[in-house]
């Protein structure tokens, strides 16, 4: 997702999209254990999509407080 549409998200919203890469990414881990991937780099750009959500979590609770 791109960073601005992740910005207009609220906050749950946001905890569950982080929920969603991290299964993702798990499925890509497992994946790759079994049999390399074709494109690893998914499993870089997956971290760093849940590090993305985090930072916007992170902003959005500082703000609010």
């Amino acid at each position: 997702m791109k960073l601005a549409d992740l910005r207009g998200l609220n906050i749950e919203a946001l905890v569950a999209k982080e929920k969603e890469l991290g299964e993702e990414l798990f499925k890509l881990r497992f994946k790759h254990g079994i049999r390399p991937l074709e494109n690893t780099a998914t499993i870089s750009a997956a971290k760093k999509s849940i590090a993305r959500v985090k930072t916007i979590i992170a902003e959005k609770q500082s703000a609010a407080s």
